[in-house]
């Protein structure tokens, strides 16, 4: 008997973590529509301020924490945190850091301003996930991003993991959603990002610094693209069909008879046929 196909879920938001969105729920309930098809499962996201621990029984995973992530010269220690969702036996896991993540609000300040470190803390839970999961020894067939802090991850992956047995054969699919298109980051994300196997050409896209280049990016070093929001930047369409990658249109999974798993499931198996 083979061994069930794996994906790692790397999102955002989920609910009922962070309040409902479009993010939020399809990040509750496709790993948990997936799973039930007899795949197997992890799912991650950032571990914002305004999540309450003790409600949702946030707990450390002290063999997962300890190590140190260098981000612009600076060792950050990386926390891992797990809480589970009882009605869909699914645990999820959080990257946490305080200095990164400890506020009060999630992207933008009480003035509405972005926080100035969003680009170094979307470095620091790409490289956050993938060390994580090195350190599970979990192998995942497809690796599934939607939210634009998991925008670096697709170039950390084919970069600096490709050489590692636990993703040499992973192929990744991100959802593209509006969310980016307002972002700006300092110029100064290009020397951040730069780690072992990636270097400064590989973040030429990224000028100028914003939520589009870094879309773009991402778009760049995957194997297949869905599309999260009915339109998206005309720049990242144009890019996907110069490309040809594989696309999955827009559905909406508002409704309720949308059977937006199942075709998310169908392009999952499209992208790992793809040799």
């Amino acid at each position: 008997m083979s061994e069930p196909l794996r994906v790692l879920y790397v999102s955002s938001e989920i609910y009922p973590y962070m309040p409902e969105s479009v993010i939020s729920t399809v990040g509750r309930y496709l790993p948990q529509g997936v799973q039930e098809k007899g795949y197997e499962i992890r799912s991650f996201m950032p571990k914002y301020g305004i999540i309450n621990e003790r409600r949702n029984q946030l707990h450390e995973v002290i063999r997962l924490s300890g190590m140190n992530i260098i981000i612009n010269d600076i060792d950050r220690p990386l926390i891992i945190k797990v809480s589970s969702i009882p009605s869909a036996r699914m645990q999820v896991y959080f990257i946490d850091n305080e200095d990164y993540f400890f506020r009060k609000y999630v992207f933008v300040n009480d003035k509405g301003e972005y926080f100035k470190d969003n680009d170094e803390r979307a470095i620091f839970f790409a490289r956050g996930v993938l060390e994580t999961v090195k350190k599970l020894r979990w192998k995942p067939d497809l690796i599934h991003c939607q939210g634009w802090i998991s925008h670096f991850l697709p170039l950390y992956l084919r970069k600096s993991y490709k050489d590692d047995p636990i993703f040499s054969e992973s192929k990744v699919v991100i959802s593209l959603y509006d969310d980016q298109k307002d972002l700006t980051f300092g110029e100064s994300i290009r020397t951040k990002a730069v780690m072992h196997g990636v270097k400064a050409k590989d973040l030429e896209p990224l000028t100028p610094a914003n939520g589009t280049n870094l879309a773009k990016l991402a778009v760049m070093y995957s194997n297949g693209i869905i599309m999260g929001s009915g339109e998206i930047n005309q720049e990242l369409s144009d890019l996907i069909s110069k490309n040809a990658i594989p696309l999955l249109p827009y559905t909406d999974i508002s409704q309720k008879d949308s059977a937006y798993i199942q075709e998310y499931l169908n392009f999952y198996d499209k992208i790992l046929e793809k040799k």
